[in-house]
């Protein structure tokens, strides 16, 4: 499968930059700029099969103590959904240190995080937290004053660290198969000019 953060020459998203450069001192010496660890960059068409597998890995995966194979099954049906919202969304993708896609997350609407998985060998690296305050800049930067989103039992440990607050615990069935999910809110600070 194809993996594009290698496939082009690797930049950081304008409104991700955060001040350094995306070259090391190989790259400055007039070497191939590499890219930095955990770099974003915004979601592309082009990205749409490696997203999907990465979805599928991260739910075909999810930790058996939490999520029974059935429903990890169940749930790995929805990636036949996801092409809708990859069309319609605002996202980012997180770079490892080899410059593949590990992570990516996705709004849709734009007041709405639909969508943040992270490849299982890549997990407590930090892309999900740097995806996630991203895409909560970006909603800021668009005048957004309220996020909100449906959080499994592994991400809501995440979105409560960075702020957000339960709205209510919903239960719903996905082929058949009993899950629960969590939703969350967080009100936007604005940007003061």
């Amino acid at each position: 499968m194809r993996d594009l953060c290698t496939l082009r020459p690797f930049r950081l998203c304008a409104s991700h930059d955060t001040g350094k450069s995306a070259m090391n001192a190989e790259a400055q010496a007039g070497k191939q700029a590499q890219p930095e660890p955990h770099a974003l960059r915004a979601l592309q068409a082009e990205d749409h099969d490696v997203l999907r597998e990465i979805y599928l890995e991260a739910v075909q995966h999810a930790d058996p103590a939490v999520y029974s194979p059935a429903q990890c099954l169940a749930w790995s049906h929805w990636a036949d959904q996801l092409q809708g919202s990859l069309l319609r969304g605002q996202g980012l993708v997180s770079c490892g240190k080899d410059g593949h896609a590990e992570a990516f997350g996705l709004r849709d609407p734009a007041d709405r995080i639909a969508l943040l998985y992270c490849r299982p060998a890549h997990q407590h690296q930090g892309h999900a937290g740097r995806l996630l305050l991203a895409l909560e800049q970006d909603a800021r930067q668009e005048g957004i004053a309220r996020l909100r989103t449906e959080a499994s039992f592994l991400s809501r440990a995440l979105f409560r660290r960075q702020g957000w607050q339960p709205s209510w615990q919903e239960e719903l069935l996905i082929n058949g198969i009993h899950f629960r999910r969590f939703r969350l809110h967080k009100p936007l600070q604005p940007i003061l000019s």
